[in-house]
C-alpha cells in the first residue's frame, strides 16, 4: 500500500506531462489548421443574409395577381435552358416573394452541383442563371466559401486538412479541461493580471467557455469528412442508425432505404449518370404537367413545407420524389415517392418516426451550418469561431513568452520522455487507444506519427546533448569568440529556417495557383487566354494574398523545429 502511494504522485506527474506535451504539439502543429476552419466557418454562417441582398433580383419577385401553374414555370426554363436539358429537381416558390428554382444536370458541374434557373411565378420571366450547391441550395458567394473551408478550394485532397482539424478539436479540447483541473492555483485574492498571467487566464476562460461547443463542433464535423465520416457512417449502418430513405422502386414491397444526410457534400448527385448495367433507361424528362399532378399529390399525402423538391424518376422502373427541405426548427423533412403512371403514393417516410440518433444527426448537421435556429444559430457559431480563433491567438502568444532564453536551465521537454515515464501499465494502455483513434480517425493517425517521428528525433538530440563534452568555460574564452559562436549558431539554423520557408511559400504558391485559376475558369467558362487585365491583377493579388497567410501559418511549425526550443541557442 504504502509503495503505491509513493508511485501515485509521479504516475499522476508523469501523466500530466504527456497531456500538456500533446495539447502543446496540437497547439503548434494543427491550431493554423483549426484557425482556417474556424475563419471560414464564421464567414461561411454570416454571408446569407448578405447573400440575399447580392443575388436579390434572382431569388425574389413582385406579386402580380395569381401565380402560373408550375408546369408553365419549368416550361419558361427549359425553354431558356434547352429542350434538352435534364431537370435534376425542382423547387417551387415558397413564398409569395419568392422565385421558383429550376434545377438542370450537367456534365461540366461538380459533385451537389447544379445549374440553377430562377423564374418569375408571376410572369414567368428568367431572373437569374446560375449554379447552386447541395441540399441547402447555396449560391455562388457561400458556395465558394464553404469550399473553402471543406477543401481549400483543392477538391478531395483539401479535404484532408479540415479532418485533421476536426480530429484533433475535440482532443485539445478535453485534453485543457484536463490540464487546467489538476494544475490550477488555489484562489486567491484577486489582483491585476498582466503580461503572460493576463494571457494564459483569456486563453484557459475561453477554452473554458468554448469546450462543449468545441467537441460538438469536432464530432458534427467529423461526419463529413472523407476517411473518419466513411467510418462513421459504416458503424451507424451496422447499428441501424442511418437517416431512412423513402423507396422509390416500383412493384416493390422493400422496406425504405437508409441515406447519409451528409451525400450532398461528398458525392454526385443522383441522376447525372446511368449504369450501363441498369435494366430500365431513364427518362430524359418528364412532361411538364406531370410536375403540376405529383405536386398535388404529395401534397394530398401531407407534405406541407413550403419548402419542398420535387425529382422526377431517374428510370422507368422508379417513382417521382418530393421532399421536405426546410432545416429550421422545428424541421421539416418528410418525403414520399409517387407512382408516374398513376400518381399513387409509393411510399411515405416521416421526420417523426426516424430513430433518435437519426434524429440528433440531422439536428447537429444543420446546427453546424447555422440554419436549425435561424439568426440566433449564426449569431452563436460566429461567436465561437471567433472566439476559437483569439484563444489560437492567445496559446502562441503563450508559447513565445514562454519560449526559454536559456535552454540550458529549461531543458527541451518531449512527449518520447513524457511517455517512458509512464507506469507499463499506462503505456500499454495509452498504445491501445492510440491504435483505435488511429483506425477510426485515419487522419489523428497519421499525424500523430508525424508527431512521434520529429519528437524522437528531438528526444535523441537532447540526449546527445547532455552527453559531457570538453568545452572551453566562457570565462577562458575570448569576447569575440563567444559571439561568433553565438551568431554562426544562429545563422546556420536562421539559413534552414529561411530555405524551409522558401520551398514552403513555392508549393503553397502554386497550390492556391492552380486550385485560384482552375475555380474561375470552371465557374465562369473563360479560358485563361481570354482574361482581362483586370482578371489578371485580381487573381494576382488573390494568389498572392492566401499564399502569403498559409505560408505564414505553416511556417510556425518550420519555426519551432529549427528556433523554438534549441538545445544550442543561448550558448
Amino acid at each position: 500500500m504504502s509503495l503505491s502511494r509513493r508511485r501515485s504522485p509521479a504516475s499522476r506527474g508523469a501523466v500530466l506531462n504527456l497531456f500538456r506535451r500533446l495539447h502543446f504539439y496540437i497547439g503548434l502543429f494543427i491550431a493554423p489548421f483549426i484557425f482556417v476552419a474556424a475563419l471560414t466557418g464564421t464567414l461561411y454562417v454570416l454571408t446569407p443574409q448578405l447573400e440575399n441582398v447580392i443575388y436579390s433580383d434572382a431569388l425574389t419577385a413582385q406579386p402580380q395577381g395569381m401565380a402560373k401553374p408550375l408546369s408553365r414555370q419549368i416550361e419558361a426554363a427549359r425553354h431558356y435552358a434547352g429542350q434538352n436539358a435534364h431537370i435534376y429537381a425542382v423547387r417551387p416558390a415558397p413564398g409569395m416573394h419568392d422565385t421558383t428554382r429550376v434545377q438542370f444536370a450537367a456534365a461540366n458541374l461538380g459533385p451537389s452541383e447544379s445549374r440553377s434557373v430562377f423564374i418569375d411565378p408571376y410572369t414567368l420571366k428568367v431572373k437569374g442563371d446560375m449554379t447552386v450547391y447541395g441540399t441547402s441550395g447555396v449560391l455562388p458567394l457561400r458556395m465558394w466559401i464553404d469550399q473553402m473551408h471543406r477543401s481549400l478550394l483543392l477538391g478531395d485532397t483539401g479535404r484532408s486538412y479540415s479532418e485533421l482539424a476536426a480530429s484533433w478539436l475535440w482532443v485539445a479540447a478535453l485534453g485543457g479541461i484536463v490540464l487546467w483541473l489538476t494544475t490550477r492555483p488555489p484562489r486567491q485574492a484577486k489582483k491585476a493580471r498582466t503580461g503572460f498571467a493576463l494571457t494564459r487566464h483569456w486563453h484557459v476562460t475561453l477554452g473554458l467557455v468554448l469546450a462543449l461547443g468545441l467537441v460538438f463542433f469536432s464530432v458534427t464535423g467529423l461526419t463529413w469528412s472523407q476517411w473518419a465520416g466513411n467510418n462513421i457512417n459504416k458503424m451507424r449502418s451496422e447499428l441501424n442508425w442511418l437517416t431512412p430513405q423513402v423507396n422509390t422502386a416500383l412493384n416493390s414491397s422493400g422496406a425504405s432505404m437508409p441515406v447519409d444526410p451528409h451525400a450532398e457534400h461528398h458525392g454526385a448527385m443522383d441522376g447525372m449518370v446511368m449504369s450501363a448495367k441498369t435494366a430500365a433507361p431513364r427518362i430524359s424528362n418528364y412532361l411538364n404537367t406531370d410536375w403540376d399532378r405529383v405536386l398535388s399529390a404529395a401534397r394530398s399525402a401531407g407534405i406541407e413545407a413550403a419548402k419542398v423538391e420535387l425529382r422526377q424518376p431517374k428510370s422507368a422502373d422508379q417513382a417521382w420524389t418530393v421532399t421536405e427541405v426546410d432545416r429550421s426548427w422545428p424541421s421539416q423533412v418528410d418525403s414520399v415517392s409517387v407512382n408516374p403512371n398513376d400518381f399513387s403514393i409509393v411510399d411515405h417516410v416521416e421526420f417523426a418516426t426516424f430513430p433518435l440518433v437519426a434524429k440528433l444527426t440531422r439536428w447537429g448537421v444543420d446546427a453546424h451550418m447555422g440554419v436549425l435556429f435561424g439568426l440566433p444559430n449564426q449569431l452563436i457559431l460566429a461567436l465561437f469561431g471567433v472566439g476559437l480563433c483569439s484563444m489560437i491567438v492567445l496559446g502562441y502568444r503563450i508559447w513565445w513568452i514562454r519560449r526559454p532564453a536559456m535552454p540550458q536551465l529549461n531543458p527541451a521537454q518531449t512527449l518520447s520522455s513524457a511517455w517512458l515515464a509512464l507506469p507499463l501499465y499506462a503505456q500499454g494502455v495509452s498504445l491501445i487507444l492510440v491504435l483505435a483513434l488511429g483506425y477510426a480517425l485515419p487522419m489523428m493517425g497519421i499525424s500523430l506519427l508525424a508527431f512521434v517521428l520529429l519528437d524522437i528525433q528531438r528526444w535523441r538530440k537532447v540526449h546527445r546533448a547532455a552527453q559531457p563534452k570538453a568545452e572551453v568555460s566562457p570565462d577562458k574564452q575570448s569576447p569575440l569568440a563567444i559571439i561568433q559562436s553565438r551568431f554562426a549558431v544562429k545563422r546556420k539554423e536562421m539559413r534552414y529556417f529561411l530555405r524551409s520557408v522558401a520551398v514552403l511559400a513555392l508549393i503553397v504558391g502554386t497550390i492556391m495557383a492552380r486550385a485560384m485559376i482552375s475555380g474561375v475558369i470552371e465557374q465562369y467558362q473563360i479560358p485563361f487566354s481570354n482574361w482581362s487585365l483586370m482578371m489578371y491583377l485580381t487573381q494576382a493579388m488573390m494568389i498572392l494574398l492566401y499564399s502569403t497567410v498559409f505560408t505564414g501559418l505553416l511556417s510556425i511549425p518550420l519555426w519551432y523545429f529549427f528556433l523554438g526550443e534549441s538545445d544550442e541557442q543561448g550558448k
